[in-house]
């Protein structure tokens, strides 16, 4: 299938699963994932009304962020994947960075900004070894301390969901996510992928970063 076939696909799932939810679409942002796909695929993807695009990888972002020149839409690109305080000075140049977690991280990344970054804590809810984000009982003192650090904006939480086969066994994770973003009176969630976005929209997700559903599948795994 097309890039634009798949994004109709996509954008219908999500027009279901929020009339499942009682919510309205416009209430959820479609985040296309093209990491390790050519620019060529954004440039379909815009080609079809999409602007909202996420990267895993520093570098790679920075060099499709510069290759959107050549479209004529503003193309919004969004660093999605851990990034290192070593290139934190590079956090600025994205629409904004959905992966900050840990306080080091943010105070570094605000040492380097010369304006407003909107940006996400990204929560290991499922308390994978494997994966990066703060604990959930962590995550009240570091907003206290990253929302008073100057020029960052957050405005949300972030998890990546345990891989499973049955989406509805993360529904709890999502749960978890929400309630914890109620309780510091966040509006965003960022969360659900291909195999889980439907699940996460109906427990309350107002972004979705979706990759091999919309790209096909890509070398590794992900997305």
């Amino acid at each position: 299938m097309s890039v634009a076939a798949n994004l109709d696909r996509v954008r219908q799932r999500i027009v279901d699963a929020c009339a499942r939810a009682g919510r309205e679409p416009s209430q959820v942002t479609l985040i296309a994932v093209s990491k390790s796909f050519p620019f060529a695929s954004i440039a379909e993807a815009a080609a079809c009304g999409h602007r909202q695009f996420g990267e895993n990888r520093v570098q790679e972002g920075l060099t499709k962020i510069e290759q959107t020149a050549q479209l004529e839409a503003e193309i919004n690109i969004h660093l999605i994947g851990h990034l290192q305080r070593n290139k934190a000075r590079h956090a600025g140049s994205f629409a904004s960075v959905q992966s900050v977690d840990t306080v080091r991280l943010a105070e570094a990344i605000s040492r380097r900004l010369d304006r407003e970054l909107p940006i996400l804590l990204e929560v290991n809810v499922g308390q994978e070894a494997t994966k990066h984000g703060f604990m959930v009982e962590e995550v009240p003192r570091a907003f206290e301390q990253i929302r008073a650090l100057p020029r960052l904006r957050v405005d949300g939480l972030m998890t990546v969901a345990p891989e499973v086969v049955d989406p509805e066994d993360v529904r709890p994770v999502f749960d978890a996510l929400r309630r914890q973003a109620e309780q510091l009176h966040l509006s965003e969630l960022s969360m659900g992928m291909t195999n889980d976005y439907a699940v996460a929209i109906e427990e309350g997700s107002t972004m979705v970063r979706i990759g091999r559903a919309i790209f096909g599948d890509r070398p590794e795994a992900g997305g």
